[in-house]
């Protein structure tokens, strides 16, 4: 099995977690991808969705999926998303794609947070995959230095800009023994909007694509 059928059967599973009749939260990536295909097989039995990029927003649409602005929606059932790297207390490194601050808003507002990944994003330290971090152009170089204060080795990912307008630093050899304490940390660097470690809201249940089929994890 190759890794985009496991990143497939892992996107499909989590369809069984959508309930009917509600509104779904859909974060971005190659596996909610495949998700959104799956979604739209039962288009007619959900509201909609709230979406956490502007890409996905397109493939929603797309398919035919409505979608809602978070401003008018009172609660979502169930968030589904990826993950860059997940570990087995359900702490994870999201951002690679550079939309981590939409997709930790509708994680907050979610009641239920459904990750879905391939099995090579497991990992028992968080941190090999470089973290990123959301920042406001004008505080990239002092927000740079703070983060060398803490260990990091940030880079700044050239030719970014975030949904929102923003640039993103990429944080390089950081192990990150403690992801909830660094979460805080970094997130009260004035300049940072948000950073990629979901920590603090971690996921519920985690859907890994193996080549023996999909495995489930639920949060202890």
């Amino acid at each position: 099995m190759t890794q985009d059928e496991m990143k497939k059967a892992a996107g499909w599973a989590a369809l069984k977690y959508v309930e009917r009749d509600t509104i779904v939260g859909v974060g971005t990536g190659s596996t909610v991808n495949h998700f959104i295909d799956a979604l739209a097989t039962i288009k007619d039995d959900i509201q909609g969705a709230v979406s956490s990029s502007e890409a996905s927003t397109a493939k929603l649409k797309q398919l035919g999926i409505e979608v809602f602005d978070l401003n008018n929606v009172a609660d979502i059932a169930v968030y589904v998303d990826g993950a860059d790297e997940i570990n087995d207390r359900m702490d994870m490194i999201k951002g690679g794609g550079a939309a981590l601050t939409r997709e930790k808003i509708v994680a907050a507002v979610a009641k239920k947070f459904i990750c879905i990944v391939d099995n090579t994003k497991e990992v028992s330290i968080l941190g090999d995959f470089p973290l990123p971090v959301e920042v406001i152009p004008m505080a990239r170089s002092y927000v740079a230095r703070e983060l060398v204060k803490l260990g990091g080795d940030p880079e700044y990912r050239q030719g970014v800009i975030t949904d929102n307008g923003n640039v993103i630093l990429d944080v390089h050899n950081m192990k990150i023994l403690d992801p909830k304490v660094m979460e805080t940390k970094i997130n009260a660097i004035v300049g940072v909007v948000t950073n990629g470690l979901f920590a603090n809201r971690g996921a519920d249940i985690l859907l890994v694509g193996t080549p023996e089929g999909v495995k489930t994890v639920t949060a202890k």
